[in-house]
């Protein structure tokens, strides 16, 4: 195990974390698939299923939040993995987080150009050709192409830049929910809920449907692991990333569950299928039923492009960054380890993820679809696999230095693994109400392919050098010599609110 200094700039303060996180999980799902969830689940049984799944990340979470304070560097999962199943652990690891980054930023690129139909009817022209029932225009393309190349420019300009596009971008999703949920409480009525509390007849249908969000939802919680990914440019101590990344999760599950009962109490089930049918933007209909105003239904929708933008933003930074791991320890070609001379970002990842998402909306929006949810599946999987090292960890290094130290680590560690691992399995299980389908399934092989060849090649090419995992500084020096941040008052409030949950517990 080598060591070095960090080569990366230290810019993210404590509110910048919070917002990448945040930013991360509350995307454009809460806008365009509100409906689908309650159809899936009904009101309430959504919103369990989204508490359910939350529950399953905030075990996961507090995994994360130990790990990434007694081990601040580029990576995260690569170098928890590392450290505890040694190289072919680790690659298997980071190699599933990355399909998971750049499936949800392929997936934005076909969004943000949707939303804009959605605002702008006349948007779409020069029909260019049909894939999966999907017609593809030349203004739909051009603008997805366009913003994808600047969110990449932006990333590639520095990781300052890119936190404060997404504190702006952050405010106004966060404001536009609260508008919603505020209004919901004024305006809506608990016997919209008659008749969609559960859409199954009896106790093991609606356990399924349950399930079945459950299965679903960590794809929209996907976002918290972005700030291991970045903790050598993190500017606060290694303690406060920890309960910073613990935050995150629970405004993200308490985010999606008052949106989820909000939609329910404003618009009853008639109103939501008719919805479905007409524009599939339930949220943004509940909205303007709400202040009884339609222009209100486009602050949602702006709203969630800002969410689109949020998702998109944080996704290149957490897959540049374990891509950049990677490559620093010789699994995948050296080249992506390469920093910008000026603004330290990891260039070359920047520019291959860029790429690609410039290239997704050639498929059109069904076979990204596919593409999200074999990305969901490789995220479980990294999950379970972190969740694994920390339990591996604590009995291997029991005197690791830990700034965050989970309690009951036996308890969170086991059921970090178990949830983690149920989730993976509902992936695998036909019929079990989150089971992917063969073209998914092509998808994930198609990945594990490609991850197959960098395996054997590079170690084939570094030999010796291929899972040289580089340290920075020791262990000790790692947990003391991170800046305090300035916001005192801040990091107060901070850890009283995360006590009292882990207290609560």
């Amino acid at each position: 195990m080598n060591k070095k200094e960090s080569e990366f700039n230290k810019v993210f303060s404590a509110w910048d974390i919070l917002v990448i996180a945040f930013g991360a999980m509350i995307g454009w799902g809460w806008v365009v698939s509100t409906g689908n969830w309650i159809e899936k689940g009904g009101v309430l049984g959504a919103a369990l299923g989204f508490c359910l799944g939350g529950v399953m990340i905030f075990f996961v979470g507090l995994t994360y939040a130990e790990l990434t304070a007694a081990m601040p560097q580029c990576g995260g999962e690569h170098v928890f993995s590392h450290r505890a199943m040694g190289p072919t652990g680790s690659f298997i690891c980071t190699w599933a987080i990355v399909l998971g980054y750049v499936s949800v930023a392929c997936f934005e690129a076909c969004a943000f150009p949707t939303i804009i139909t959605y605002l702008w009817p006349g948007f779409l022209k020069g029909y260019l050709y049909t894939v999966a029932g999907f017609d593809v225009y030349a203004s739909w393309l051009a603008v997805a192409i366009i913003v994808a190349f600047l969110i990449m420019l932006i990333n590639i300009m520095g990781a300052k830049t890119a936190a404060i596009l997404q504190t702006v971008l952050t405010c106004i999703i966060g404001g536009a929910g609260i508008l919603l949920i505020v209004a919901s409480v004024i305006n809506g009525t608990v016997d919209n809920l008659d008749g969609q509390m559960f859409v199954g007849n009896t106790a093991g249908l609606n356990i399924k449907a349950i399930l079945g969000v459950a299965a679903m939802s960590p794809f929209y919680f996907i976002g918290f692991d972005v700030i291991p990914q970045a903790a050598e440019e993190i500017n606060v101590p290694p303690k406060k990333i920890g309960k910073m990344l613990i935050l995150s999760v629970i405004l993200a599950v308490v985010f999606y569950a008052l949106v989820i009962i909000a939609v329910g109490l404003v618009l009853d089930s008639g109103a939501i299928i008719k919805s479905q049918e007409a524009t599939g933007l339930v949220t943004a209909d509940a909205m303007g039923t709400a202040f009884g105003m339609k222009i209100m239904a486009k602050v949602v929708i702006v709203g969630g492009m800002c969410g689109i933008i949020t998702s998109w933003n944080s996704f290149l930074i957490g897959g540049s960054r374990a891509m950049y791991s990677m490559a620093e320890s010789y699994m995948i070609p050296k080249t992506f380890a390469k920093l910008h001379p000026k603004h330290k970002t990891p260039i070359n990842a920047l520019i291959l993820i860029g790429v690609l998402t410039m290239l997704a909306p050639f498929a059109g929006r069904q076979l990204l679809v596919w593409i999200s949810d074999a990305g969901n599946f490789a995220c479980c999987l990294a999950y379970c696999m972190v969740a694994v090292s920390f339990m591996i960890l604590r009995k291997k290094e029991p005197d690791m230095p830990r700034p965050y130290k989970v309690p009951a680590y036996k308890f969170f560690g086991t059921m970090a693994v178990i949830m983690s691992g149920f989730m993976v399995c509902m992936y695998c299980i036909p019929g079990s109400g989150g089971s992917l389908i063969l073209p998914e399934w092509g998808m994930v092989g198609a990945w594990s392919l490609l991850g197959v060849v960098f395996y054997v090649v590079c170690k084939r090419k570094y030999k010796e050098s291929f899972g040289d995992l580089v340290e920075l500084i020791s262990d000790e020096d790692a947990a003391t010599l991170m800046p305090e941040a300035d916001d005192e008052e801040l990091d107060k409030v901070i850890d009283a609110a995360i006590d009292r949950v882990l207290a609560s517990i």
